[in-house]
C-alpha cells in the first residue's frame, strides 16, 4: 500500500516513477537503436585475424594492442619507447581495438534492435558475428590477452593491456538477452560460454590478470566490471561474489574520497576524461552486481563513500562543464561529456530526473575514437529491465 500511495504521490507532482524511467530511455534510444540496427546489419564479421603487426609477440589468433602513451625516443628513435603520459601515439597498431569496438558496436545494436522489435533477423545476424569471434577455428580470438598493450623494446604485454577487452561487456549482455530467441543458435550459446569461461580463467589466474585486478585506478575497476559481466553470462556465482566484496572493500574505500571525487583520477593529465570513465566503470559494476539482497546502488562505507556521492561530485561538471575547477585535459577535452551511462543507470537507480533529462541531452552518437574507446556502454537498453 505504502508504495501505491508513493507512486501516487510521484505522479501528481509530475515526477517520473521508477518504471517510467526506463520507458523514458527506451524511447530516447529508439531512432537512434534502429538506425544502427540497420547499419549493422550491413555488417560483416571481421575478427583478430584480418589484421596482423610484424610487432606482435603473438599469432594470428591472439588479441595486439600498444601503449598509447608511449613514443620513440627522439634520442634513440631504434631504442625503447618512452612515455609522454597523456598522449596518445598515433603510429600504434590499434587494428585489433578497432575491430572489437566495432564488434561491440554491432552486437549492441543488434541486441537492443530486438529487445524492441522482437525481430528475430537481428539475432540470425548476431550469431554470424559471434561464431566467427569465438567459434570458428579460422576466425576465432584466443581467450587470453597475452600480447596487449604491448611496448616497443621493453614489453611484448601487459597486465594494462586487459582494459581493451571491456568491449566484449555489451557482447556478452547482448548474448543473454538474444538467447533464448527463436533465431538464437543454443550449441553455439553454449561454445561462447565456454570462450567466456576460458578467457575468465586466464583472467583470475594469469600474473596479467592479478597486475590489473590490483591497480588502484581505473584499471582495477574495470577488471572488476569486466568480469562481472562474464561472470553473469557464465553464472559463476562465486566470481559475482568475489566482485561485489571487492567493490566494497576495495575499489569504494582505494579510490573514492569521501567528497565522492577519484583523487587518481584528478591527478592524471587528462582529469576530466578519467574521472567520468571510472564513475561509469563504477556504476555498471553496479548495475550488473546489485541484487535485492545485496544493493550495491545504496551501499555506503561507513564514512559514506557510494556510488550516489560519486554521481552527485561528477554530475555539475556534465550539467556545465565550464564549472570544472581543474585544468582542461590535454587531449580530447572539448568532446567530453557525451551520454554517460552512469546517469542513465543512475537515474533509474535513485529516480533522477534531472540526471535522465542530462543524459537525454547529450550526444548518443559520439564519433571520436578515444571517446569511443573510453565508452564501452552505449547501449543501456540491454542492461536495464
Amino acid at each position: 500500500m505504502y508504495w501505491y500511495v508513493l507512486a501516487l504521490v510521484l505522479v501528481i507532482l509530475g515526477v517520473p516513477s521508477f518504471g517510467q524511467l526506463p520507458s523514458a530511455i527506451r524511447a530516447t534510444l529508439k531512432p537512434h537503436v534502429l538506425a544502427e540496427a540497420r547499419w549493422a546489419m550491413q555488417q560483416q564479421p571481421v575478427t583478430v585475424t584480418a589484421h596482423t603487426s610484424a610487432r606482435s609477440a603473438g599469432g594470428v589468433h591472439d588479441f595486439f594492442s600498444e601503449g598509447d602513451y608511449w613514443w620513440p625516443d627522439p634520442s634513440n628513435p631504434q631504442g625503447p619507447y618512452i612515455q609522454r603520459d597523456g598522449m596518445t601515439n598515433p603510429d600504434n597498431f590499434v587494428a585489433h581495438r578497432q575491430a572489437m569496438i566495432r564488434f561491440s558496436r554491432v552486437m549492441g545494436a543488434l541486441a537492443s534492435a530486438y529487445r524492441l522489435t522482437g525481430n528475430q533477423a537481428y539475432v540470425r545476424h548476431a550469431f554470424r558475428h559471434l561464431n566467427a569471434w569465438f567459434v570458428d577455428t579460422t576466425t576465432r580470438m584466443n581467450p587470453s590477452l597475452l600480447y596487449a598493450q604491448a611496448i616497443k623494446g621493453r614489453h611484448t604485454g601487459r597486465g594494462i593491456g586487459i582494459i581493451d577487452t571491456i568491449h566484449l561487456m555489451e557482447v556478452a549482455q547482448a548474448v543473454q538477452v538474444m538467447e533464448s530467441a527463436k533465431g538464437a543458435d543454443r550449441p553455439m550459446v553454449a561454445a561462447i560460454r565456454r570462450w567466456f569461461a576460458d578467457y575468465l580463467n586466464w583472467l583470475t589466474t594469469h600474473p596479467y590478470g592479478a597486475d590489473e585486478m590490483n591497480a588502484k585506478n581505473n584499471h582495477g575497476t574495470c577488471w572488476v566490471m569486466q568480469v562481472a559481466a562474464f561472470a553473469r553470462l557464465t553464472r559463476n556465482d562465486s566470481l559475482l561474489a568475489f566482485c561485489r566484496n571487492r567493490y566494497k572493500t576495495v575499489l569504494l574505500p582505494d579510490q573514492m574520497a569521501v567528497d565522492g571525487s577519484f583523487p587518481l583520477e584528478l591527478r592524471r593529465t587528462k582529469p576530466y576524461g578519467y574521472s567520468l570513465f571510472n564513475l561509469d566503470a563504477m556504476a555498471t559494476i553496479c548495475q550488473i552486481l546489485s541484487t535485492p539482497a545485496d544493493n550495491l546502488w545504496t551501499y555506503q562505507t561507513p564514512d559514506g563513500r557510494g556510488i550516489r556521492q560519486g554521481i552527485r561530485y561528477l554530475y555539475p561538471y556534465v550539467a556545465d562543464k565550464t564549472t570544472w575547477p581543474l585544468k582542461p585535459d590535454v587531449m580530447y577535452w572539448n568532446d567530453w561529456p557525451v551520454a554517460q551511462p552512469f546517469l542513465a543507470f543512475g537515474a533509474v537507480a535513485f529516480n533522477e530526473s534531472r540526471w535522465l533529462e542530462t543524459w537525454q541531452k547529450a550526444n548518443h552518437s559520439p564519433h571520436v575514437e578515444e571517446v569511443i574507446r573510453n565508452l564501452p556502454i552505449r547501449n543501456p537498453i540491454i542492461w536495464l529491465p
